[in-house]
């Protein structure tokens, strides 16, 4: 492959990656509204968490259609209409500031529009657009975008709701107009060939598929595959911790009588942790099995939830904490992504992929709202942090009987 091949589609990967920047920095970020929403609104804290746990769920439930969609009519309309939906979502939310409003604009406009620039597409137009020995440092990098963003609009968005002229609402206008630039994004992503220009069909010892196999027939055949349902519940587990605390965390520091920038800045800090983890475990992929690398990865959650409710409840506490749980925070993309393509191929990666982040998203949906009614009902998280070891723990095996071929030694 020429260089400038390679430079092109390390571009390719550099888009891919600005467009996750965008939607997941907004998604992730949306715990800062809470208290803002709280104290602003009439809304309680047990509503604005039931409306981000739908947000959550829609999230996930974006992922299989517009995949599909994607793979059925090219990943440019979806990028469009989708980015249209978001910003617009986030438009309406300040003009309706109640809780069938805050779920329609955040639960799912905001929720379906920032799925459609998420993990389902934009990995699936990487795995299909770069050779194979590419793939895992590739989906490393882009999943790194997502963790970038996160690092980026948390501070930002804590300091323009702390301007009297800004505020919350002030804040969403600017979400929205950052949102827009999704569109130019999309079609350089997408510029030059919308379709898969490398192997897009697993080995038939691997997968069995064949050339002409239809979405549904790929669907079918993932369905009857036992290694596939436990990447399923591992990742129903990354959901529910992920959810929980990206929208609980501001609570949790507030209940601690510090001030709203320590959460500001753990979002950050989780952020830009993940940037490094997401690099290093798309390395990893290529050099050793991702059942293993998920197996480590959820194992350490458990261990940091354990260590954190040891600790005093400082500043410090909480940055330690967000540092260690960044490592791993959406770095169980790239190792997933990975063995649903070794399990399936990436004809339909789109797809595959798309139903095993609803799995995750339907976590997500529990970790937000059983959260809110632990705050409500008990006055604090304390059983939802031992849910969340437990969860972590069962995710770390799960990921063990996965059937993974072993790693073709370079020669």
């Amino acid at each position: 492959m020429t260089t400038p091949h390679i430079k092109s589609l390390w571009w390719l990967v550099v888009a891919a990656a600005a467009v996750l920047m965008i939607t997941m920095g907004i998604r992730m970020s949306l715990g800062l509204f809470v208290q803002p929403w709280d104290k602003d609104t009439s809304m309680s804290i047990s509503q604005i968490s039931f409306a981000l746990a739908v947000c959550q769920l829609m999230w996930g439930v974006a992922q299989p259609l517009t995949g599909a969609a994607a793979d059925r009519f090219g990943a440019y309309p979806v990028l469009f209409w989708g980015t249209l939906l978001l910003a617009l979502g986030i438009v309406l939310m300040p003009f309706l500031p109640n809780a069938w409003g805050l779920t329609l604009t955040v639960g799912v406009m905001l929720a379906m529009g920032s799925g459609a620039g998420s993990h389902s597409i934009l990995m699936s137009l990487v795995a299909n657009r770069v050779p194979a020995q590419m793939r895992g440092t590739a989906s490393g990098v882009v999943n790194a975008g997502g963790s970038f963003g996160q690092f980026v609009f948390a501070p930002v968005l804590q300091g323009l709701m702390m301007l009297p002229a800004v505020g919350w609402r002030g804040a969403m206008y600017v979400l929205a107009g950052v949102a827009l630039l999704i569109v130019p994004l999309s079609r350089f992503l997408v510029r030059g060939n919308g379709q898969a220009t490398h192997e897009t069909i697993a080995p038939a010892a691997t997968s069995g598929n064949t050339p002409q196999q239809t979405l549904g027939q790929a669907v079918k055949q993932a369905s009857r595959n036992g290694s596939y349902w436990l990447l399923h519940a591992g990742f129903f587990t990354c959901g529910f911790h992920i959810a929980f605390l990206v929208t609980h965390l501001p609570t949790e520091v507030a209940l601690c009588g510090l001030p709203p920038s320590v959460a500001s800045w753990s979002l950050a800090l989780i952020g830009i942790a993940n940037v490094v983890g997401s690099l290093a475990v798309g390395w990893s992929v290529g050099h050793f099995r991702s059942k293993y690398i998920l197996f480590w990865m959820y194992g350490s959650r458990a261990l940091l939830v354990m260590a954190y409710l040891m600790m005093p409840r400082t500043d410090w506490t909480f940055y330690l904490f967000a540092i260690g749980l960044g490592v791993t925070w959406l770095a169980t993309v790239p190792p997933t992504v990975s063995l649903v393509g070794k399990l399936f191929g990436t004809r339909y990666l789109a797809t595959l992929f798309g139903l095993t982040l609803l799995s995750h998203q339907i976590g997500g949906f529990f970790g937000a709202w059983l959260g809110g009614w632990a705050i409500t009902a008990l006055g604090d998280y304390g059983w939802m942090w031992y849910a969340d070891m437990i969860l972590a723990a069962l995710a770390a095996v799960l990921n063990l009987p996965i059937r993974e071929a072993k790693m073709e030694k370079p020669v």
